[in-house]
């Protein structure tokens, strides 16, 4: 059974067949570096990390490149709000970008690839649309003749005659130098103070659009398999790199396209007009904050393709689903010695497993995480119920080598959807009491009770379970303890 993808331009759920078998090349619409990441984005890399995770755990040698838009009107704007320059505020939140990411545990790049860095791509492409006469030189700018390509609108099922003018975004205001008010701007002449590049239209700098056009054929060539971004993208940045790339090429831009769901916030579109405008950093390191792997733990709970809303209620959820994956996903950490399981680097798993198999058949169907998530639930609540026979009857109902294998594959199947616990393992063991400091406190605690001062001893109890020690009281004044 082969990958199936839901394609933006055929509308239509289509079999991934690359142009060259057992690999992928992907390009991914990167982000405008002049602000902290919000909500949408960490839905946009949270999904498209999911697919190339999932691509590379089915063979496939997955090519993955993400741009930087690092010149742009709004980079400009901060730049001059806040007294410096266009490098330095462009530098600031690619490095904030890196940071946020790393927490949500989305994988690098292969290649990340800057708007500034493609100068000579991007003129050479539009001194070949111009030599085709797709594009037109007026006044120091430089447009693209959208009537002239005839299938434009074919990926948006866009008509031009039901469109307004001016929707292709990003245009200078004033007096218009376009011929044709859909026409799109390729290059703009150079503005006092702003930062511009020579080239035979004169001093300026490149449009949005032709941008993407540049970056994906310097690095990946005329045709990639996926070419993939928010649905917010679909119209007019990507219509217009198809545009450009296919009229100056003569060669499909991508194979498929992949578009993911808008964000909602308590069922209205985010936004900073709204005032529930949330960047990554706020939702996470609130005082309520939402712990990075709930947030994507939710984010994979949904169909890619639909809008997601977060509300209080989603986020108290998320919260307590993770509770009950980490509590899987740890299980060999905390049993596996009391089972008496061997030690393994490796974290084989049985393909032919019921498990492995209704995992692959939901992946398979357009990356339908969540199916694959129940899957991971079903195994991560089996573990803990076996957990909890342990901790409080000292054995297990289950084969202790099918329960080691269960296991291996929560978490190998949960590591293909980025989601992990071992950091929290490790920050448990590390900064919570060690056994002997344990140990003490339950002296404490028995002491207190004999001396009928319930108050502390429960305080103690508490304070324990809030740095994730279990007591358990047994007959006989014997307290056991689990971590």
């Amino acid at each position: 059974m082969s990958v199936v993808i839901y394609n933006t331009l055929s509308r239509r759920k289509e079999p991934f067949q690359p142009l060259e078998a057992g690999t992928a090349k992907i390009y991914c619409c990167g982000v405008t570096v002049y602000d902290y990441c919000h909500l949408g984005h960490a839905r946009c890399y949270v999904v498209w990390d999911t697919v190339r995770r999932y691509l590379r755990w089915r063979g496939y040698n997955v090519h993955y490149v993400q741009n930087f838009t690092d010149i742009d009107d709004k980079i400009l704007n901060r730049a001059r709000k806040e007294g410096t320059t266009m490098e330095a505020i462009s530098q600031r939140f690619i490095e904030a970008y890196h940071e946020d990411m790393a927490r949500l545990n989305i994988l690098e790049a292969d290649e990340y690839t800057y708007a500034t860095h493609t100068i000579d791509g991007i003129k050479r492409l539009i001194g070949e649309l111009e030599q085709k006469g797709y594009a037109y030189a007026a006044g120091g700018d430089v447009y693209y003749k959208v009537r002239k390509f005839e299938s434009y609108g074919k990926l948006s099922g866009r008509k031009l005659d039901d469109m307004q003018a001016g929707a292709s975004g990003r245009v200078d205001k004033g007096e218009s130098k376009k011929q044709d008010p859909f026409d799109f701007a390729l290059w703009k002449g150079a503005k006092p103070e702003e930062p511009s590049w020579e080239s035979p239209w004169g001093a300026g700098r490149p449009g949005w659009h032709i941008e993407c056009s540049a970056m994906v054929r310097d690095r990946m060539g005329d045709t990639i398999d996926i070419h993939m971004g928010g649905g917010d993208l679909t119209f007019p940045h990507h219509e217009n790199e198809i545009a450009q790339s296919e009229a100056a090429t003569g060669h499909t831009l991508s194979q498929y396209w992949m578009h993911n769901g808008m964000v909602n916030v308590n069922g209205e579109k985010m936004s900073k007009s709204l005032g529930n405008f949330t960047t990554i950093r706020q939702l996470l390191d609130s005082d309520e904050g939402l712990h990075p792997m709930a947030l994507r733990l939710f984010l994979c709970q949904a169909q890619y393709r639909k809008p997601v809303d977060f509300t209080v209620d989603a986020i108290r959820s998320a919260t307590k689903s993770w509770q009950t994956l980490k509590e899987g996903l740890l299980f060999g950490h905390n049993y596996g010695p009391q089972l008496h399981w061997p030690d393994s680097d490796s974290l084989e798993i049985n393909a032919e497993s019921d498990a492995a198999q209704r995992f692959q058949i939901a992946m398979d169907d357009d990356f339908n995480t969540p199916e694959a998530v129940a899957v991971l639930f079903e195994l991560a609540k089996e573990l803990r119920r076996q957990g909890n026979l342990l901790v409080h009857e000292g054995k297990i109902d289950a084969d202790s080598g099918q329960l080691q294998q269960q296991w291996h594959t929560l978490v190998s199947l949960a590591q293909v959807l980025g989601i992990e616990a071992t950091a929290d393992s490790v920050a448990a063991a590390s900064d919570g009491p060690s056994d002997e400091e344990i140990k003490d406190f339950i002296e404490q605690r028995l002491a207190a009770k004999k001396a009928k001062d319930f108050a502390l001893a429960d305080k103690i109890r508490d304070d324990l379970t809030a740095q994730g020690i279990t007591l358990i009281d047994k007959p006989g004044g014997i307290t056991e303890w689990h971590r």
